[in-house]
């Protein structure tokens, strides 16, 4: 009997969690149109800026990103090594520069997602049981998290929702 090689349709299902609107506003929605002087402004009486919560989000989705397909991993200092140390931005490249490598480190999750030589059930050798489907839901909820503190720091300012 022949095995079906076709991708199973729940990988794709994971893949498009990465950025899917189904629930909440997307990462790209929340980032998108606020002004350059709002970036790095903490609302009164709130821990971090927009620029902190979008540095963060890549920070971590890249290390989760190495965690998965680097054997010879080592994880970054916590916390210092995942928020900026700064909070507003130092350029405004820098600010599209860090939206940019989150866009496409999001495309690279989807892509281990619908990698149909790998697993996701496996545990991650060089890890502590952890899988490739637990690391990319982490990074998925982690997100997805912080994207609600994104849009809370812009109503806080009042520049949500975007124009």
């Amino acid at each position: 009997m022949e095995r079906d090689h076709a991708t199973p349709p729940w990988r794709g299902i994971v893949a498009s969690s990465v950025d899917w609107r189904e629930a909440h506003a997307t990462f790209d929605d929340a980032v998108a149109g606020l002004s350059a002087e709002l970036r790095g402004r903490r609302p009164h009486h709130y821990p971090h800026s927009a620029w902190e919560l979008v540095e963060h989000i890549r920070l971590a989705q890249a290390d989760l990103i190495a965690f998965m397909q680097n054997a010879s991993y080592t994880a970054p200092k916590w916390p210092d090594d995942y928020w900026p140390s700064h909070p507003a931005p130092s350029t405004a490249a820098a600010w599209d520069e860090s939206i940019t490598a989150v866009q496409r480190d999001r495309e690279e999750l989807k892509a281990i997602a619908m990698r149909p030589a790998l697993d996701l059930a496996a545990k991650i050798p060089w890890g502590d049981g952890q899988t490739y489907l637990r690391t990319i839901l982490v990074a998925i909820d982690h997100t997805a998290y912080h994207v609600g503190q994104l849009i809370a720091v812009r109503l806080m300012l009042g520049a949500w929702p975007a124009e």
